[in-house]
């Protein structure tokens, strides 16, 4: 039985990881084409990657968004969370799902509805405008786990903050917000990975000025090489960094 859960753990694992393990080897290919068989090692195309200014300046584009987008979305999350988790207000249940509702609705609908509004009101798609949606997909995530991180443990020190003269800007900046560093850094991150990664919203109101996922998707227009390759390889590792660092220094930290 014992050799069975190690087996299906093994498969499990493959699955998830054999596609990125073939993307990461074959963005060392020294040929045209990142297919068998393998023609030997070379660094030549992360070289090219590193001195392409049109990636260079999407990578630089996507990072900023992501960072931004997510600090807003944070701070619009844990705001919406803590008046609704000390605040009893009527119809507070259905504003907890609305706030919710955009992580069950595609990102393609997010994406149109809001190049519609931008046309009514004038604005053209830019990264300001894929910022607006990386919060609107990112407020709900946030605003989940704050929500559900919020104790009575908490609302019994905010209690006696106020009760020693704290104004209700301190006990937000000095209590409550210190009290859930763990988790608002689980959100953050979480935000950040998902809009480092996010396609949709960003092909649609973006234009001149794109993210690395557009980038990305008009090399590919041309063919794959062993350069989308090294492209996705950097993504991956990105990625796999914001969740390490999340586990080392916030959850590991909490235990």
């Amino acid at each position: 039985m014992k050799a069975l859960s190690w087996l299906y753990l093994a498969l499990a694992y493959a699955f998830i990881l054999l596609p990125v393990g073939v993307l990461v080897v074959f963005s060392f290919q020294d040929g045209r084409l990142p297919v068998p068989p393998f023609q030997g090692a070379t660094l030549k195309w992360y070289g090219q990657v590193l001195a392409d200014r049109d990636l260079t300046a999407a990578l630089l584009n996507s990072a900023m968004v992501a960072v931004v987008s997510s600090a807003v979305a944070l701070v619009l999350g844990f705001l919406a969370a803590h008046g609704l988790a000390r605040v009893r207000l009527p119809g507070s249940v259905l504003m907890r799902g609305v706030l919710i509702a955009p992580m069950t609705v595609s990102y393609l609908i997010i994406a149109l509805g809001l190049l519609n509004q931008f046309n009514q009101m004038g604005l053209r798609p830019s990264l300001w405008a894929t910022g607006v949606g990386h919060v609107v997909i990112n407020l709900p995530l946030c605003f989940a786990i704050l929500y559900a991180a919020m104790g009575d443990h908490q609302k019994s020190a905010e209690r006696a903050a106020r009760d020693l003269g704290a104004s209700e800007w301190r006990v937000l900046t000095l209590v409550s917000a210190p009290m859930l560093a763990a988790p608002m850094a689980a959100a953050f991150f979480l935000s950040v990975t998902f809009s480092w990664d996010e396609f949709i919203i960003a092909f649609l109101l973006t234009r001149f000025d794109v993210t690395l996922p557009v980038e990305i998707w008009s090399l590919l227009k041309s063919g794959l090489s062993p350069k989308t390759n090294a492209v996705g390889s950097l993504v991956f590792l990105v990625s796999v960094t914001a969740v390490l660092a999340l586990e080392l220094f916030v959850f590991r930290g909490k235990k």
